[in-house]
């Protein structure tokens, strides 16, 4: 009796010593996630903020700055300025940890090559390959200059600019029609009467339709009503 009793008591104290190790370990487990996550901020903005400034601010969260010695061209933020971040802002990180940064060294400036008299295409290649972007493409039509040429230029040819708005010349305007609708009439007529009046007309297929005698259109392109100039290719579907 007295070592049954004896053997209940060691399980007892074993079973209480076991329970205590579990709460010590839980405690120790969450004491130690709540002193890593009391170690851990928020990355603040930085992008638009001079390096200084950025240096102050991660100093007072317990962060470090790494400033990426190529810096990148950009529009829209001013040179010496952050124009991006790693990692980005609203971000949690540990003290300590080092937040990388690139610096802006203002919009793009190329010299302006001269542009007037090219055509659209040959501008465009000319400014890619000189880095710069077209700002803007006005256009108007004139039989005093060359079709698609580059009559004007913003800014002039060697001024320093990031981009060079144009001014074209589309030609002289050309005489328009108004596209009949010839749908339910014969094909070979329309094409013959279209042809006879400068257009370009094709018939592209064919396709069987009840009750609807062969050749006779039953589809257009353009549509009825659009305006076309004799340049302008017509096609015509007829049943068959």
């Amino acid at each position: 009796m007295a070592l049954g009793t004896r053997v209940l008591g060691v399980g007892k104290f074993l079973l209480l010593i076991g329970a205590l190790a579990a709460t010590f370990l839980l405690f120790f487990g969450i004491s130690m996630r709540v002193a890593l996550r009391s170690r851990e901020v928020e990355v603040p903005q930085l992008v638009g903020h001079t390096v200084n400034e950025a240096t102050q601010t991660l100093l007072d969260l317990g962060l470090g700055l790494r400033i990426d010695d190529n810096r990148r061209a950009d529009d829209k933020v001013p040179a010496g300025r952050i124009m991006q971040q790693d990692p980005p802002a609203g971000v949690q990180a540990r003290q300590q940890r080092t937040v990388r940064v690139w610096v802006s060294s203002g919009a793009r400036a190329t010299t302006i090559p001269v542009l007037v008299g090219q055509t659209e295409r040959t501008a465009r290649i000319r400014l890619e390959q000189d880095g710069l972007d077209v700002a803007s493409v006005s256009e108007f039509r004139s039989p005093d200059y060359a079709a698609d040429a580059v009559v004007a230029q913003d800014p002039p040819p060697g001024s320093r600019a990031p981009r060079v708005a144009l001014l074209l010349n589309r030609g002289e305007s050309s005489t328009t029609y108004v596209m009949p609708d010839v749908i339910g009439m014969d094909a070979e007529r329309v094409a013959a009467m279209l042809r006879g009046r400068g257009f370009r007309v094709a018939i592209v297929g064919s396709q069987p339709y009840p009750d609807v005698p062969a050749g006779t259109i039953v589809r257009q392109q353009p549509a009825g009503g659009f305006q076309v100039a004799p340049s302008d290719p017509i096609s015509l579907e007829v049943s068959r």
